[in-house]
């Protein structure tokens, strides 16, 4: 199956910070993206999640971001934030709560084909006894 989806990343960068840091902390879960700076925060554009899906998988975390996208959805699209100190080392850690110090990039998938329930499944498939199961058959 082909799906069609935009996902928007954004993360601000704080006078602190390097923005390299920032920017690879981005591209480390997103490698399709080009982080451009704007306005104090990057922005990238990507049209997968597969190396994001891939890190959920070996997180062993798909029930944790299955429940995170469905809370966070609204209408065809859904939105979550990740903590960039992880993000920089490639691994997935939500900011459900406060992101801390440094902020959070902050990810929107808006999906026209074929529907975010499609997609989510694709992404972070259902679990059976932490075992991920097939939901096409």
């Amino acid at each position: 199956m082909i799906y069609s989806i935009d996902v928007e990343i954004t993360a601000p960068v704080y006078d602190t910070e390097v923005t390299d840091r920032v920017a690879d902390a981005m591209t480390a879960l997103f490698p399709a993206g080009e982080p451009a700076y704007e306005h104090g925060e990057l922005r990238a554009t990507v049209h997968d999640l597969d190396r994001f899906s891939e890190q959920l998988h070996r997180q062993e975390i798909l029930d944790t971001a299955r429940g995170i996208f469905f809370d966070n959805r609204r209408g065809e699209s859904f939105s979550f934030r990740l903590k960039k100190g992880a993000a920089l080392h490639g691994l997935v850690n939500f900011a459900v709560e406060d992101p801390g110090e440094l902020g959070a990039i902050s990810v929107r998938v808006r999906v026209s084909d074929p529907d975010v329930e499609s997609v989510i499944d694709h992404v972070a498939p259902p679990t059976e006894d932490g075992t991920p199961i097939d939901v096409e058959e």
